[in-house]
C-alpha cells in the first residue's frame, strides 16, 4: 500500500512540475506550440488545466486558472500524505 501512496506522490510532483514549465512557457510568445515537445507538454498538461479554465475564464487577457489547478494538486497531495501516515499507522 505504501508503494502505490508513493507511486502517486511522485506523479504529483512531476506533472506539477510539467504545469510550472507550461505556465512559464506562456509568458514567450514566439514558442510554437505545434513543434515537438510543446505538442506533447500542451497534450499533457492541458486537459487538467482546461477543468479549470471553464470555471475562471481569461480576465483582461491574464489566466488565472492554473492558480487554482495548482491549489486542488497541492490538496490532493497533502491528503495522499495524510492517508498514507493514517495507513502506515493502522500496521497496512
Amino acid at each position: 500500500m505504501n508503494l502505490l501512496f508513493n507511486t502517486l506522490a511522485t506523479f504529483l510532483t512531476i506533472y506539477s512540475y510539467l504545469l510550472i514549465i507550461r505556465v512559464l512557457l506562456t509568458w514567450f510568445p514566439t514558442i510554437n506550440w505545434y513543434n515537438q515537445p510543446f505538442t506533447a507538454l500542451s497534450q499533457i498538461t492541458d486537459p487538467y488545466l482546461n477543468l479549470f479554465r471553464s470555471i475562471i475564464p481569461p480576465l483582461g487577457g491574464m489566466d488565472f486558472s492554473p492558480i487554482l489547478a495548482f491549489l486542488v494538486l497541492s490538496l490532493a497531495g497533502q491528503f495522499l500524505g495524510t492517508l498514507a501516515t493514517l495507513t502506515f499507522a493502522q500496521g497496512f
